[in-house]
């Protein structure tokens, strides 16, 4: 069973946000895949996953400053949080060939981000909308 699979309950109806939420969902199950497949696959499917977290995260913080967010909020504490834990199990795999904390990680990652875009994705989302943000183009 895949650790994270995308559902309605996901949804935001913010659609940029909605689309980038679900490449992060595909990418985790392409690492989940990986799993099984030879280390090098595995490293490269993470290191993709990586990059397209960062963007996706930064993407949401530039959203939070533009809309007033103090810098050092919750949200962006567990963007910062994901980002070390991601670094971290990517140089355990590199230097110690560790695959099975890869698959602790996609399987917490997966548990983690139902909870977090359901709650501070979710208020993100809202505040956008009351505020009448438009992600395309960065104004209110």
């Amino acid at each position: 069973m895949a650790a994270l699979t995308w559902n309605e309950a996901l949804a935001l109806q913010q659609p940029r946000m909605d689309h980038t939420h679900r490449e992060f969902v595909e990418l985790l199950a392409g690492v989940e895949e990986a799993l099984a497949l030879e280390r090098e696959e595995l490293a490269d499917r993470l290191a993709g996953f990586i990059v397209h977290t960062q963007l996706h995260f930064a993407q949401e913080e530039r959203w939070m400053a533009t809309l007033g967010f103090a810098a050092e909020n919750c949200h962006a504490f567990q963007h910062a949080h994901v980002l070390q834990v991601l670094r971290a199990v990517q140089a355990r795999l590199a230097d110690e060939g560790d695959v099975d904390t890869v698959g602790l990680l996609v399987d917490e990652l997966g548990k983690w981000f139902v909870v977090h875009a359901q709650s501070t994705d979710a208020a993100l989302a809202q505040t956008m909308a009351e505020c009448g943000f438009d992600p395309e183009t960065g104004s209110l």
